[in-house]
């Protein structure tokens, strides 16, 4: 099995999504289901068929989530070295064109929110900061138009 780097906050979101969706979301959407079978006619009962929609999501939500947690690898942010930019670490750069600082952490798909400052690995930007230590650039094509950054420091 591959292990899926994880933060440890990332780690505890995800298994508290898992938590939910076992005793909160799957328990009430079986409730929805009985109310729903109890309308009769099940062909055409959208109400049903919504409810068994929302089962099936549930149960491949809770299969996901339980694949992800099985293979994670927990890194603490706070033990990763601040030689050059990897996993877990918070990188600012300086967008060369406007002069800007912008601090980034670099996480895994399933974390990444931008308006957190929290980019994927996989992303492009994430893919080009790997490796990276203070005093390089980075250039970046993007649909705008080229983008270059300098590695400021790695916090």
């Amino acid at each position: 099995m591959e292990q899926i780097p994880i933060t440890v906050e990332g780690y505890k979101t995800l298994k508290a999504e898992l938590e939910r969706l076992k005793t909160i979301d799957r328990p009430e959407n079986i409730k929805a289901i009985e109310t729903a079978r109890a309308h009769g006619d099940l062909s055409e009962n959208a109400e049903f068929d919504a409810a068994k929609d929302r089962q099936s999501f549930i149960e491949g939500r809770i299969g996901e989530l339980g694949y992800k947690l099985a293979s994670a690898k927990v890194i603490d942010p706070d033990t990763v070295a601040k030689d050059c930019a990897r996993f877990a670490s918070r990188v600012l750069l300086e967008n060369l064109d406007s002069e800007e600082e912008v601090e980034y952490m670099l996480v895994g798909q399933e974390e990444s929110d931008i308006d957190k400052g929290r980019i994927s690995i996989t992303s492009p930007l994430g893919r080009a900061l790997i490796g990276k230590k203070p005093g390089d650039e980075v250039v970046l094509q993007a649909p705008g138009g080229k983008r270059s950054y300098e590695v400021i420091e790695i916090l």
